[in-house]
């Protein structure tokens, strides 16, 4: 394609020139007033003088078309998979790219949007929009076409117009109506027995479909329970938080007489179950060098509600103190161990012995208590290997390391045992090493034990029992064989992480969700489902996971070498995903209560208007179609019609050559210039 153009290149500025040639044609113009002879002759002179001054030249361009740019969005939403939506989107695409496969000043961009790598709350054409035009410049786009079904949520309040025509091909049908419901307001955090209150409404679109409707609720997985409830009306639903950590609440409204689509039927609250206080009884018998190790960790957790007792004076003691000058307090025996038992959430035991202070009678009482749900640790010391130990009493029925009567004063390293190393109290603690040669410093005691239950996560001397956990009926028990862990805290040898595995072992005791050693669980983070699964021993056991949509699909774990089988899931809907190796169950909720992605899920051109007719583009519902025509357009004509779009022919290139061909010899400016004076002087020499 080539261009020509006429270029003046003036051999004076146009500052002189112009007065010059002002001049010269008043000049002219008062000789022809004055009708003197010779007038057209030095007319035609100074005209050749005049036009060899301004230099005209012929230019003349080699140019090279460029392509314009046609953009095609094709909506992937969780939305678009109603009905017959994606297959109407598919074949359109396969329309537009068959009928301009032929278009050599055309390049067809294709992005597909709302697939598994974008947000499954919201679709965001737009945005896809930007991305794919971001390196073209304005000039050169043509259009672009949106194949969805209206429901965009990035529409911008000022509609693009530097963009060429914006044409929307909606994959849906004009009549559609749908029930969903909707969490008006849910709480984020709730104390764990206390009660928490969700609301919830049923909404149906266009119009109500029925007075009332049966809503199923369920809680974690469990026993579905129905529900009539009003519809388009708020409904208060009152719940127990049961435990801490996730709280999964389920709501499930039956289907109605028309009906859409079931997705947006469902919908989930995860509360976050957290405990009031945690409170604590510590009683500890002999004074020795690490008794405040558990008091400084305890008190140092403002979640914590410590109770702590020292046994400084038992009974038996006879020193001669008269009674008066004793500032000692009354152990208050009864009203702990009996009454208020229950309100504790652990009980700890360290180094205490047979001093006659806590009759069988109440430590009957806490081994009950263990039993009901409880927790108790014991941190032995010396006392524990002989006849005064707490395993002589009823509180043996529920410890699992039953004594020897030794007791080992050297010097060892705790060493995480194999079980150990699966379980979320010691597994991955600081300095440990894979070896089993752990960079922390040594104890110098310990307490030998028969460990007949439970499971034994560090040894000690010699590979003894050293940590023992166990469960006993709903509650746990921990057994600690030596008094020496405040060597750590202190840094004896480097020190060690005392104040970490106390920590984990404390609120494994009080049932803390993320210490579990045996569960399955799913964690969301945005669009991805973490699925975990700790257990001691390996599980060769697969994986199911059921989508929203009730599809299911099996899930290959990978074992982190910590105790957990770990996979990371992409999630391609919202809603509840449900997770189970066939003993477990986990749920996981992917979206937000509401996402605006199944809000309304009706085909709508309500959203896309205002872009169209700022645009120029057209809105045409596929289903009314029979085909599908597109046509390249001027772009001062109309883009769309009642039946076909259009995309702009820009006609934009690039200059690839230039000649120039000067307009005015000059030897025929001289000739000119001299034949037009020697043709006034004759004439006017008559």
């Amino acid at each position: 394609m080539n261009g020509t153009t006429v270029a003046f290149a003036p051999l004076l500025p146009w500052a002189i020139l112009a007065p010059l040639l002002g001049l010269a044609a008043l000049a002219v113009l008062l000789a022809l007033f004055r009708r003197a002879r010779g007038t057209w002759w030095r007319a035609l002179a100074l005209a050749a003088l005049a036009l060899a001054l301004v230099n005209p030249s012929l230019i003349s361009e080699r140019r090279e078309p460029i392509k314009d740019v046609a953009v095609v969005l094709v909506d992937e939403s969780p939305s678009q998979k109603v009905g017959d939506r994606a297959a109407r989107a598919e074949k359109a695409l396969a329309d537009i790219q068959a009928r301009l496969a032929g278009q050599d000043d055309l390049e067809l961009r294709v992005a597909r949007v709302g697939g598994a790598d974008a947000s499954l709350t919201e679709t965001r054409m737009f945005e896809a929009l930007d991305r794919a035009t971001s390196d073209v410049p304005r000039r050169r786009l043509a259009g672009a076409v949106l194949i969805t079904d209206g429901q965009v949520h990035d529409v911008p309040g000022e509609p693009p117009r530097d963009r060429g025509p914006i044409h929307t091909l909606l994959t849906g049908t004009r009549e559609e109506a749908d029930r969903r419901i909707a969490v008006v307001q849910a709480p984020g955090f709730g104390i764990v027995g206390k009660e928490v209150v969700i609301t919830v409404r049923v909404d149906d679109m266009p119009a109500a479909q029925g007075p009332e409707a049966v809503l199923t609720v369920r809680q974690d997985g469990g026993t579905p329970r129905p529900l009539r409830v009003p519809v388009g009306q708020d409904q208060q639903l009152t719940f127990t938080v049961e435990h801490g950590g996730q709280n999964v609440f389920e709501f499930e409204v039956q289907q109605a007489p028309s009906e859409l689509t079931m997705a947006n039927n469902r919908a989930a609250v995860v509360v976050n179950g957290v405990r009031d206080r945690l409170r604590v009884l510590l009683v500890s018998g002999e004074p020795h060098a690490g008794e405040r190790t558990w008091r400084n960790l305890l008190k140092a957790d403002p979640a914590v509600d410590l109770v702590h007792f020292t046994i400084l004076r038992p009974p038996e003691k006879q020193d001669g103190t008269p009674v008066r000058e004793l500032s000692l307090i009354a152990f208050p025996i009864r009203e702990l161990f009996e009454v208020k038992l229950s309100e504790f959430d652990l009980v700890i035991f360290d180094r205490y012995q047979r001093r006659g202070v806590l009759p069988n009678l109440y430590l009957g009482n806490i081994a009950e208590y263990v039993r009901n749900g409880g927790a108790l640790l014991e941190a032995g010391g010396p006392s524990f290997a002989t006849p005064l130990s707490l395993f002589r009493t009823p509180l043996g029925e529920v410890l699992p390391g039953e004594p020897t009567g030794q007791v080992i004063e050297e010097g060892f390293r705790p060493v995480v045992s194999g079980v150990g190393r699966r379980h979320p109290v010691t597994a991955g603690l600081p300095g440990d090493s894979p070896d089993g040669q752990p960079s922390w410093g040594r104890w110098l005691r310990q307490v030998e034990v028969i460990a007949d239950r439970g499971q034994v996560v560090m040894e000690g001397a010699e590979g003894r029992p050293l940590m023992i956990l166990d469960r006993v009926g709903k509650g746990r028990v921990a057994q600690l064989m030596s008094d020496h862990v405040w060597l750590w805290s202190r840094g004896f040898e480097g020190g060690g992480p005392q104040a970490e595995l106390l920590r984990r072992l404390a609120h494994w005791l009080m049932k803390e969700p993320e210490l579990e050693e045996n569960d399955l669980r799913a964690k969301v983070d945005g669009n991805r489902i973490t699925i975990e699964r700790r257990s001691l021993q390996p599980d060769p056991r697969g994986i199911e996971l059921t989508t929203p949509s009730g599809r299911t699909e099996a899930v290959a774990l990978q074992d982190n070498g910590s105790g957990a089988d770990v996979a990371t899931v992409l999630a391609q809907e919202p809603g509840i995903y449900r997770v189970t190796d066939g003993e477990r169950t986990a749920l996981a909720v992917v979206g937000a209560a509401n996402p605006p992605e199944l809000a309304d899920m009706r085909t709508t051109e309500e959203r896309m208007r205002p872009v169209a007719e700022a645009t120029g583009g057209g809105m045409l519902w596929l289903a009314d179609l029979s085909g599908l025509d597109i046509r390249r357009t001027r772009p001062d004509r109309d883009q769309s019609g009642r039946s076909w779009i259009g995309l702009r022919a820009n006609g934009d290139h690039v200059v690839t050559g230039i000649s120039e061909t000067p307009l005015v010899p000059g030897g025929l400016v001289l000739l000119l210039v001299l034949g037009g004076l020697l043709a006034a002087w004759r004439r006017e020499g008559r």
